[in-house]
Order: structure tokens, then sequence, then C-alpha cells
């Protein structure tokens, strides 16, 4: 079991090491997480782990995240995994909608090879990547069901045609997207046997790019 105290006090012994001078305060911690302190403390007293904001800082650090969490592969602080991951929500489906981000702490990490993170922009740009499973076939051939995607949260204008993550009312939805000369968008579908919608900008809400893909292998 997950204890955050202990993490704490292992983020606290970091920082010291990492030339903080004297004590190391809770609100050390939470500078050094992105957090403010008021968050920090709350998420402190009901013993939720900030995943998202410790794996950002362990990239930073070059320290394993299986050490940090887990005790696993234990040594230097400065020993780098030399492996990249990304955060991967097994349980959200998109394309045939239904899907949201509603929970933070219910994505896995998922690593990817270093070709895969040059693709990708750098790590320095993983942390605007997520990844999510697609279902159905509407996107095909360019997208198969069981595929999963990569999405970089960052690029959402949709004045650049591509291929986008979005929701509407009806769930959520990755499409082909396409400015019109009104104004307008047109959400095309690469598979022809699904009809094409046009849509105001004000019924899209952007997730992010499909800057990727690759199969699911089970």
């Amino acid at each position: 079991m997950l204890i955050v105290s202990e993490i704490i006090e292992k983020l606290k012994d970091i920082l010291s090491k990492d030339g903080i001078a004297g004590k190391v305060f809770d609100k050390d911690v939470a500078t050094a997480l992105d957090l403010s302190q008021v968050n920090f403390a709350t998420m402190k007293n009901r013993g939720k782990i900030p995943y998202s904001n410790i794996l950002d800082f362990c990239a930073r650090k070059k320290i394993s995240i299986n050490w940090l969490l887990y005790n696993q592969n234990p040594g230097s602080l400065v020993d780098s995994t030399d492996k990249y991951w990304i955060r991967y929500y097994p349980e959200i489906n998109v394309s045939a909608g239904g899907g949201a981000y509603e929970n933070d702490d219910s994505y896995e990490s998922l690593e990817v090879p270093q070709y895969f993170v040059n693709m990708l922009g750098g790590k320095e740009n993983l942390k605007n990547i997520d990844a999510i499973n697609v279902v159905g076939d509407s996107m095909e051939p360019t997208l198969n069901s069981d595929n999963i995607i990569f999405i970089d949260k960052n690029k959402t204008d949709i004045s650049r045609d591509g291929i986008y993550a979005f929701t509407t009312n009806y769930g959520l939805f990755v499409k082909r997207i396409q400015r019109r000369v009104d104004g307008k968008f047109d959400i095309i579908s690469d598979n022809r046997d699904y009809p094409m919608q046009i849509l105001d900008k004000s019924e899209l809400l952007i997730v992010g790019k499909v800057v990727s893909s690759f199969g699911m292998v089970y």
C-alpha cells in the first residue's frame, strides 16, 4: 500500500540532497511538485497522491518512479531508468463515445521507446501527451479498433486541419476536422460508410490533436 507520508519524506530527502539548505518543509515539496500549499495540504490530509505531478518531478530529476513509489531498483538518486513514460487511460474509449477524463488517478504509465519519444517531439513534450484507446471502425483505415492513439493536449487549434480527439454532447470522438469557408467545421470519418457532419466550433471541446498511434498488444 502506498503511504503518502512516506512518499513525502522521500521527496524531502531528494530535495535536501538537491541543494536546499536547512530543513525541508512541506511547502518546499509543494513548490517542487508545482502545487499550491493549499492543494498540497488537502491532498496530504486526504491521503491522495498527486501522481501526475510526481511523474513530472521524477522526469525532471531523472529519478526512477518505481524507486520512489515502490522501493524498486534502489540506488543513486541520480540514476536514470533511461525509460520514457506516457499517461495511458485504459478505461477511456474514443470514437464510439462515452469516454471522458473524469478521474486523474485512472491512468497507467505506458513505456515508450526512444525513437517514439523523438517522433512525439522529444522527452520535454511527453507531459503534454496522453494515450487512449480507439474503438469502432469509423476511422479505418487510418485508425483501427483497439489502436492506442497519442494525443498532444497542447495542440487544440482546429483551424489547422488534422485528426483530433474531442467531446460533444454525445461523447468522446476522434475524427478528421477541416475548416470550412463559412467558419464551420467538417467532421470527417475516414471510413466512407459514415456520413460527414458539419458543426460549429461552439459544439466542440477539443481534447488535443492525434500525433501518432500504434496497435495494442495483448
